[in-house]
């Protein structure tokens, strides 16, 4: 058993916990809090979704122990919530509920938008809303209530504004599992593989329209690359080419900080290089680690060609997302967005911040490669 502290809807709760218990199973059971619903106890139907220090997150997948400290709201904290009465309000007025299983967790998940995406269109709610799945409505009934809110001017000064998504020195310094040998530097709390047992490997290539040469130059400075990465930041760097950061890795509701430490080596002869990295979640306790081989060549007319082999490891709760099937998609995805930045930052031009991505465009782009194979 461990003993756990963290606050749940506004009090500060402690109690003995096995640190397999998810943060689900913690608030129903040893809280009574049975408004969070557990569904397919895989972290794919949303129905669980509740929020942790402001963000949803799937509490079947999040250990309580990882939540020790944080701030952790179900849905009966909300009762007197300015925000999620508009919500209520709307999903009544517009039909947005029916067996009422999968309400909790989606009224988790419009809360976020609405607090963290006021501008947020019709197609970026449905893709925000794409990992919360329901059975009986069509989801017309909640886009629009969704959409309602957001609407209302006169509100607006109730939304307020969600912690950004983005990697600061707190979440880079994620605690090692005991496994991993502890350190005093954040550069050695992770352990930089030097080989990886058992991953996955993907080879992609990629066409850039500029000299070989201006794009080497760009792929050398790290800082850039990151800013042409969606979901990558870099926090520190050292000497001898280590990197302390993080990778956010959002499929709609879905999101991911892989905190950790990367090693990057370059060969100016053959334009190629490689970086190697390990990181986690906090979360829910997921770990990565992996590399990527690239190379980049001459392709012709001024262009350049990025050939990339990326080999992968995931473990923890998180590992069903690690599926090559979902993974390419995530990836192609990426590298479309990478590859157009990497071209405008070796061309002096401004660096596009693309949203992240979400699950309706990950199926399209599934569904796009399927009958592509069955034509050819």
């Amino acid at each position: 058993m461990s003993s756990l502290t963290l606050r749940v809807n506004g009090a500060e709760i402690t109690k003995d916990v096995t640190p397999r218990t998810h943060i689900a199973d913690f608030v129903r059971e040893e809280l009574n809090l049975t408004g969070t619903h557990i569904g397919c106890e895989h972290g794919v139907c949303g129905a669980c979704t509740m929020m942790v220090d402001g963000r949803p997150v799937r509490s079947c997948l999040s250990y309580a122990v990882a939540c020790a400290g944080s701030d952790v709201r179900t849905v009966e904290s909300f009762d007197d919530d300015a925000v999620m009465a508009l919500l209520r309000d709307a999903f009544s007025r517009h039909h947005a509920l029916q067996c009422g299983y999968c309400t909790p967790g989606m009224l988790a998940t419009a809360y976020d938008i609405v607090t963290r995406l006021p501008e947020a269109d019709d197609k970026r709610i449905r893709e925000e809303l794409s990992g919360n799945l329901c059975r009986c409505t069509g989801y017309v009934g909640i886009v629009t209530a969704i959409k309602d809110v957001l609407a209302q001017g006169p509100h607006r000064s109730a939304l307020r504004t969600a912690a950004p998504l983005v990697a600061t020195a707190e979440t880079t310094t994620w605690s090692a599992p005991a496994a991993m040998p502890a350190a005093a530097t954040p550069t050695e709390t992770f352990v930089v593989p030097d080989k990886i047992e058992g991953g996955v490997t993907l080879s992609r290539a990629m066409a850039v329209p500029v000299p070989v040469d201006k794009l080497w130059a760009t792929l050398k400075d790290v800082h850039t690359v990151a800013r042409c990465l969606p979901g990558a930041t870099i926090e520190s760097t050292a000497p001898d080419g280590s990197i302390i950061g993080a990778f956010l890795v959002a499929i709609g509701p879905m999101r991911a900080r892989f905190g950790g430490a990367a090693r990057v080596m370059f060969d100016d002869a053959a334009h190629c290089g490689e970086v190697r990295g390990a990181g986690g979640d906090r979360v829910s306790r997921s770990h990565a680690e992996g590399a990527i081989r690239f190379a980049a060549s001459a392709e012709g007319n001024g262009a350049s060609r990025l050939a990339l082999d990326m080999t992968y490891k995931l473990s923890g709760p998180l590992t069903q997302f690690g599926r090559p099937a979902v993974v390419v998609g995530v990836v192609d995805q990426l590298l479309a967005a990478f590859a157009d930045n990497l071209a405008r930052a070796s061309e002096g031009k401004a660096i596009a911040a693309p949203a992240p991505i979400g699950g309706f465009g990950l199926l399209v782009g599934l569904l796009r490669r399927l009958f592509s194979g069955r034509r050819s």
